[in-house]
């Protein structure tokens, strides 16, 4: 199902139209064959097969007929969302976030499992026995899985931004994609956890959009680049490191990840113990005078960094997400002070220059899961590590 290894020239056109057809059904909603056809360039009898082929799958279904003058009704498919799921992971340096998707999006099932023990053969354990218990529970079998989105904090490789505290150990210089491919037998995309979130949120703020960024609040703080409706990877996968970027603050030059981060919010706020998303919230509402310090001097600071991305990347907007509570993220987007030296700066603007888009602990989880459903229904992958099953 889906499968992208290498082949002929005829097997490539035919895995891309394949693609085509899914992806443009779901994006209409329901279509018929010789709508389709018209709008792919393809012949009506290619597209039958295709569509032929997809509903023996199970990925299509019958959804009425529609009228269109003369002749007989077109008869209108649609995806099937029992046809398939997505697997997403998040991989965190304490804990292992995993859900199933199915073709609508729709979460179906969510698990969150504390991790004692980092090494890439326990986590793999981990992964297979959560994925098993999804399956299972949503009563769904092995071989609608369509695939495995696997995503973790950057950056990737040895680099010289490694040893931060959002690093995971002992990753560095694994095969991620080929050791989870093997052991999940089904195609494996691996991102950071940021472009993630940034695909995820094409399904929400950010939809109809073709460029934006999408500043993720995880581990640390990372940065997901949308252009032109597929992420901006770089050469090793890193790209969009805004963390370590230097800003001032409190009169000197910081990287901004010890001003802007929920590792920020902890030493501002001396917590004895990790602060949820939920106690973070509560603080936030009672106006807690350390939190509103830090909220002062964050804002300011993300006004620096904002900037810079306008000018750098000239998004249509930079939307604000991750795992942080709703009221600190709407405050952020509400104070933060915008630089007037902006190509953002624009009077026939659409768009705010700065929103919130999701939050909540499993954006990224359901990210990793919404680079399947894109690459399903995607001709072009968007991911950089992409491998087939084993």
């Amino acid at each position: 199902m889906f499968d992208v290894r290498p082949g002929t020239n005829p097997d490539r056109s035919r895995v891309r139209n394949r693609k085509a057809v899914l992806g443009l059904i779901n994006s209409a909603g329901q279509m018929g064959r010789a709508a389709v056809a018209r709008s792919l360039g393809l012949s009506t009898q290619a597209v039958s097969n295709i569509i032929a082929e997809l509903e023996v799958e199970g990925l299509l279904i019958e959804r009425g007929a529609q009228s269109a003058g003369r002749g007989l009704p077109a008869v209108q498919y649609g995806v099937n969302p029992e046809g398939g799921v997505a697997l997403g992971v998040e991989i965190r340096p304490d804990v292992l976030l995993t859900s199933l998707v199915d073709l609508s999006g729709k979460p179906r099932a969510t698990r969150r499992q504390v991790l004692d023990d980092l090494s890439p053969s326990r986590v793999t354990v981990a992964v297979l026995k959560l994925r098993d218990w999804m399956l299972k529970e949503c009563g769904f079998t092995n071989e609608r899985l369509l695939g495995a989105g696997i995503v973790m904090p950057g950056p990737f490789g040895t680099t010289g931004l490694s040893g931060q505290a959002s690093d995971l150990p002992g990753w560095q210089t694994v095969d991620v994609a080929g050791l989870f491919s093997q052991e999940i037998g089904r195609p494996v995309i691996v991102s950071n956890d940021a472009n993630a979130a940034a695909m995820a949120e094409r399904f929400s703020v950010a939809q109809g959009l073709t460029d934006y960024a999408f500043l993720y609040f995880g581990a640390g703080l990372g940065l997901g680049l949308v252009h032109r409706c597929q992420l901006v990877d770089g050469a090793f996968g890193n790209a969009g490191e805004i963390g370590h970027l230097p800003v001032m603050a409190d009169a000197e030059r910081k990287p901004l990840e010890q001003v802007v981060s929920r590792v920020s919010i902890q030493s501002a706020l001396a917590a004895n113990g990790p602060l949820d998303i939920e106690a973070l919230d509560r603080l936030c509402k009672a106006k807690d005078p350390a939190l509103m310090r830090w909220l002062e001097t964050a804002c300011d600071a993300l006004g620096q960094a904002v900037g810079v991305i306008e000018n750098l990347f000239d998004p249509q907007t930079v939307i604000l997400g991750g795992a942080m509570p709703a009221s600190i993220l709407d405050h952020l987007a509400n104070n933060t002070p915008l630089p007037e030296l902006s190509v953002s700066n624009r009077p026939d603007a659409i768009h705010p220059r700065l929103q919130c888009g999701t939050s909540g602990r499993m954006t990224a989880t359901f990210g990793a899961a919404a680079l399947i459903l894109n690459r399903a229904f995607t001709p072009q992958s968007t991911a950089m590590w992409e491998r087939p099953p084993a």
